[in-house]
């Protein structure tokens, strides 16, 4: 068992939109990410999703509105609904989900990461 320093995890890489792995629980993962400009519509037939930001602003857009998220708050997606991550300026993300969620859900897109890493 060690700590987790999510600022050291976030210096260790500069991409955005590519989800790492930092720790693992009771089949979820946490994970990292930095983001930056709109991510691609998506929904998770089976997986709700956590979004927590540590730096930066994230707006999750919904079909019928949008939820800004700001530094130490989180809001979760629940399963079946469609949204669309945007950041207009650089935001780091902490993500708690179910191991096999995958970050554009039911989309295979440019974005799609199939192969996480640990960091």
């Amino acid at each position: 068992m060690e700590k987790v320093n999510f600022a050291q995890k976030f210096s260790l890489f500069s991409d955005y939109c590519k989800p790492r792995i930092v720790g693992e629980f009771n089949d979820n993962y946490v994970k990292v990410s930095k983001h930056k400009g709109e991510f691609v519509w998506h929904s998770h037939k089976t997986e709700d999703e956590l979004f927590m930001v540590t730096k930066g602003k994230l707006c999750i857009k919904l079909r019928d509105k949008d939820i800004w998220i700001e530094p130490g708050e989180f809001v979760i997606v629940p399963r079946g609904v469609e949204h669309c991550p945007v950041a207009e300026e650089e935001t780091h993300i902490i993500l708690i989900e179910p191991k096999s969620t995958v970050n554009t859900g039911d989309v295979e897109d440019k974005l799609t990461v199939k192969d996480l890493q640990w960091i």
